[in-house]
């Protein structure tokens, strides 16, 4: 299989769209050789900063001396980006090569399940990642789930140390209504015994995790940090790391970790003249969180132009009542995404949050380059609403293999 043809064939898998339960993952590893024992592991939770807090993590122990995998979602420009050895993507021939075994478990696989069942996308991806990372020898893999926890395709791995980043009311259709009903989900992955590392957490969901960590024997450790929601995703990956090396980290490696570790589409700065920052905060907790850290990064004198895309199915008019008011102009675009709002519909929304100044630009890429013009060379511009809007812009323009999942 090539490069390019195991993006067709996960591509081809979008089709049949995303399915919970755990029983075609665990046929899936039994297949494979059960190849998410052969590494310990960290498994990250939560509504908001799981990729970033999987990144400092993977970072801060690699800087302690071992051989790190990690497991992220979703991609910008390239699958391949979502398996990582060593802090850098697997080589299109070692991604191929692991989407084809995954690909091969899978057909045997679907020959046992109902005709209108069958392998998803997200599982033959963290099915090929697990082989990956097993085959490469890694010490520790840390892990992201995809969405929620208890019956997400991550969950069949044996981690060692369980993260929970933040709980926020999205995905409630498969997660429940209530932040109780998706801290329960997210909480599920805790091992008896393991440990469980959690960020600032509002008391119903500090409620389940003491609850959780309780009833499973489980250590629970609070990372509390001042700052910015990177400084906070930071001291989670430093607790996380302590917690799985169980002793206290060295300074050094946390100084070089912090300095060295970039995290794609997360308070990204892609350019200078003018500043211009992608970020894909999606929620309005991911919207308030980019609010608070603004400061830090953009002087309050220079112009701030903003470039949203926000899709469908997420809380835009909570997104948009978060980030209008740390912004100067909005330009409103609309992201490839087939299930992106048009920025008609988010121009009424500003409307009503009393922004009528907005600008609607279809194309993003015309929306960005509007906005740097716009703020002139000692400006800045955010690019935000939805990481499916930062992958458009950082994939070449004539590249249609995106992936909407």
């Amino acid at each position: 299989m090539t490069f390019r043809q195991a993006e067709d064939y996960l591509l081809g898998l979008e089709l049949f769209g995303m399915r919970f339960g755990l029983d075609r993952m665990h046929k899936l590893m039994t297949v494979l050789g059960l190849p998410q024992r052969r590494f310990a592991s960290i498994h990250v939770v939560g509504t908001n900063g799981k990729s970033s807090t999987v990144r400092l993590t993977a970072a801060i122990l690699a800087r302690h001396g071992l051989r790190v995998g990690s497991y992220t979602s979703p991609h910008l420009a390239s699958f391949r980006e979502r398996i990582e050895v060593g802090e850098e993507p697997v080589s299109e021939a070692h991604f191929a090569a692991a989407v084809a075994r995954a690909a091969h478990a899978a057909g045997l696989v679907n020959r046992t399940l109902d005709a209108d069942d069958g392998v998803t996308q997200f599982e033959a991806l963290t099915a090929a990642a697990y082989h990956e990372l097993g085959r490469r020898s890694v010490e520790v893999a840390v892990i992201e789930a995809g969405l929620g926890g208890r019956y997400d395709a991550t969950n069949v791995i044996p981690s060692r140390v369980q993260v929970l980043t933040n709980v926020g009311l999205e995905h409630t259709r498969w997660l429940g209504p209530t932040i109780h009903d998706i801290a329960e989900e997210k909480l599920a992955v805790v091992r008896d015994g393991g440990a469980l590392v959690t960020g600032e957490l509002d008391p119903e969901a500090r409620g389940v995790a003491e609850r959780v960590a309780d009833e499973r024997h489980a250590r629970l450790v609070e990372a509390r940090a001042d700052g910015g929601f990177q400084r906070r995703n930071f001291a989670l990956a430093a607790a996380a790391a302590a917690v799985f090396l169980g002793r206290s980290l060295d300074a050094r490696a946390l100084e070089r970790a912090a300095a060295e570790t970039r995290i794609p589409g997360r308070l990204e700065v892609v350019a200078h003249r003018p500043l211009t920052v992608f970020d894909g905060a999606h929620n309005p907790s991911g919207a308030a969180a980019l609010a608070e850290a603004l400061p830090e990064l953009l002087d309050e004198r220079r112009p701030r132009v903003g470039v949203i895309s926000v899709l469908e199915d997420k809380d835009a008019a909570g997104m948009l009542a978060k980030l209008l008011p740390t912004l100067d102009r909005v330009l409103l675009t609309r992201c490839a995404n087939p299930r992106a709002l048009s920025p008609a519909t988010l121009e009424s929304l500003a409307h009503q949050l009393g922004r009528p100044e907005t600008e609607r630009v279809a194309d993003p890429h015309e929306a960005l380059e509007h906005a740097r013009s716009l703020a002139g060379p000692d400006g800045a511009v955010l690019v935000t609403g939805s990481i499916y809007l930062i992958a458009d812009l950082v994939r070449n323009r004539a590249e249609a293999r995106a992936s909407t999942l």
